[in-house]
């Protein structure tokens, strides 16, 4: 069956994505010409290629993920900048929470293999350590991170669906854990997937690798929202600027919190949340909050 997947290189089987992580298009080459942007970014010390990185006055930062042509797939240069990008907002006071999104079809179709061959096991260990990064960034952030999914998320794709805090998708999406189907596996996103949707699940996904339909992924609990594709813009804008109006100390110690406390076993959990509380009941913007309550107007926040 020819279509324009076939042609990037990407297996098809009745016009579903068997594996997203082969991509053999070639690059488009970079411009010669630097833009505003970028010489912003050099500026700052800091040069982004393949992401493109955004901000809003209503407290958002908008990371897109930018290889179309491969189709989002991460290589070791897009997994370091997604994961400076995501540090970088996470510092700036001006950005509250954060949107990650892909360009073009898909959200992202895994890894691009013309990085795998040749390798030894420990360069095969430290290469899928850069790609699994940002997993791990998103855990130890300070702000929200909400994934953008549209297209397809496969493979590593859908391993940076379910590490984001929440996750919001057009309809029409599909996702799924799918390098066992060119003899690989996901054994590292699954980690993050079996914390949405329990052990049988997460391992059927791994194991069969089919991508599943968003409504499905939402009945799991691996995306929060499932909207039309020509909202799906909109409706993660107006969901992420609704977060950034909470107070964002809250929001910090309530996430540090989630993940601190989410291997403890079960009386730590709320010995540990319970002083996290104690903490955050002695800020300003806590008393800042109740009082903004009582009088019937908008809390200013501090951060303090």
């Amino acid at each position: 069956m020819d279509s324009e997947f076939d042609r990037l290189g990407l297996l098809v089987k009745r016009g579903s994505f068997i594996d997203a992580t082969i991509v053999q298009a070639q690059r488009r080459p970079p411009s010669k010409e630097k833009t505003d942007k970028e010489k912003e970014e050099e500026a700052s010390g800091m040069v982004y290629r393949e992401v493109i990185t955004e901000k809003w006055e209503d407290y958002v930062g908008q990371i897109t993920l930018n290889r179309p042509e491969d189709l989002n797939t991460f290589n070791t240069q897009m997994a370091h900048e997604l994961d400076a990008a995501l540090l970088e907002f996470d510092e700036d006071s001006n950005i509250r929470v954060i949107i990650v999104r892909g360009s073009g079809r898909v959200f992202c179709a895994g890894i691009d293999l013309k990085e795998f061959p040749g390798r030894s096991a420990a360069d095969y260990q430290g290469w899928v350590e850069k790609m699994e990064k940002p997993f791990v960034t998103i855990s130890k952030m300070k702000k929200p991170v909400i994934a953008q999914v549209h297209g397809v998320a496969a493979a590593n794709g859908m391993g940076l669906v379910a590490a984001a805090d929440l996750a919001i998708a057009s309809e029409d999406a599909r996702m799924g854990l799918t390098a066992i189907n060119v003899g690989l596996n996901c054994i590292g996103p699954v980690i993050a997937v079996s914390r949405s949707v329990g052990r049988k699940k997460a391992l059927e996904m791994l194991l069969y690798g089919k991508l599943i339909p968003a409504a499905e992924a939402l009945s799991l609990g691996l995306v929060n929202r499932v909207v039309p594709p020509d909202t799906l813009e909109k409706e993660a804008r107006i969901w992420a600027a609704e977060l950034a109006q909470k107070s964002p100390l809250a929001i910090r110690m309530a996430k540090q919190a989630f993940y601190t406390s989410e291997d403890m076993d079960y009386e730590k959990q709320f010995a540990y949340t319970n002083e996290v509380f104690a903490r955050l009941c002695t800020t300003e913007d806590a008393k800042e909050g109740i009082s903004a309550f009582f009088e019937k107007r908008n809390p200013t926040w501090r951060g303090k």
